[in-house]
């Protein structure tokens, strides 16, 4: 397959490595000349976009919003109506249902395939090549990108012929996630005020029935004072926001939600936006007066 992979973060790097080590003719594009180049050092191949968009037969988009993912298709410079048609869109961004449903339908009527494909597992699994994709579009669409999803995904959940059922289901994995997080972030500052060091908190809890995936991945971020952002706090007020306005369409209230959302706020109002998402414990920490590890 000819495939372009646009957006080369830290998940869309990976699965472009990983589609390259499949034997996929792979190229990557990305706002910053560093990524794209790099990926073309791993082996990527070489080539303007609007040049090579007529030979594709898949693009995979891995960009952080749905404003993102219409302006890479249909912007300005969109790529849409140079792809020929039977070419499979895969989109990846954490999105609502709702758009996920409005690109399909322009992608058909241009003659495109769209699988709606958010992604879940983080950098190492997509680097590893062993995700979890959350999929649904038509048979044709998945027969279309079966090699990109075998090159990338551990698992593939089949939710429905059309486009709609990925999205929603990776808004619950988002709900989940970023509870996690922020319940994690108060869990181990509260044990800071009971004299429960982080790395304690981290021994124990990761083996009790109060753990949780999110607790022992992000957890020992916080152990180590390293902020590096793997995933950083600013993703969470977008995809937490998508389950909110999801949630107040259907008329269901989600407090949960929406008290996480405000402590990943307040963690971007205070500068944090750009570190790792554990950075919500220190909103934690300054409310209390405690000091996390590697913090003067």
């Amino acid at each position: 397959m000819q495939i372009a992979v646009i957006g080369l973060g830290s998940m869309g790097f990976g699965m472009a490595k990983s589609m390259l080590r499949s034997g996929q003719h792979t190229y990557g594009f990305d706002l910053s000349p560093k990524q794209v180049a790099a990926f073309q050092q791993a082996g990527g191949s070489e080539g303007a976009l609007d040049a090579i968009a007529g030979t594709l037969d898949a693009v995979v988009i891995v960009v952080l919003n749905a404003a993102q993912t219409e302006d890479v298709l249909f912007g300005t410079q969109g790529i849409a109506a140079s792809l020929k048609p039977g070419a499979v869109v895969v989109a990846c961004a954490t999105v609502a249902p709702d758009f996920a449903r409005k690109m399909e339908e322009k992608c058909t009527d241009l003659g495109l395939l769209y699988l709606d494909a958010p992604i879940s597992g983080g950098a190492k699994k997509a680097a590893d090549g062993v995700l979890s994709i959350m999929a649904a579009g038509t048979a044709a669409a998945f027969k279309a990108a079966d090699p990109i999803l075998d090159a990338t995904a551990a698992t593939v959940f089949r939710l429905g012929d059309a486009a709609g059922p990925g999205s929603a289901m990776k808004a619950v994995n988002q709900l989940l996630a970023g509870v996690h997080i922020a319940a994690m972030a108060e869990a181990l500052t509260f044990g800071m005020t009971q004299g429960i060091s982080p790395q304690t908190f981290v021994e124990v809890i990761s083996k009790c029935a109060g753990t949780s995936w999110m607790l022992e991945n992000r957890a020992p971020h916080i152990v180590d004072g390293d902020y590096t952002p793997h995933s950083s706090v600013n993703i969470w007020p977008k995809d937490l926001g998508i389950v909110l306005d999801v949630a107040k369409s259907a008329g269901f209230g989600a407090p949960l939600t929406a008290a996480a959302m405000q402590q990943f706020l307040a963690a971007a109002g205070s500068g944090l936006g750009a570190e790792d998402d554990a950075a919500v414990a220190k909103v934690y920490a300054r409310n209390a007066g405690l000091v996390l590890p590697g913090d003067a």
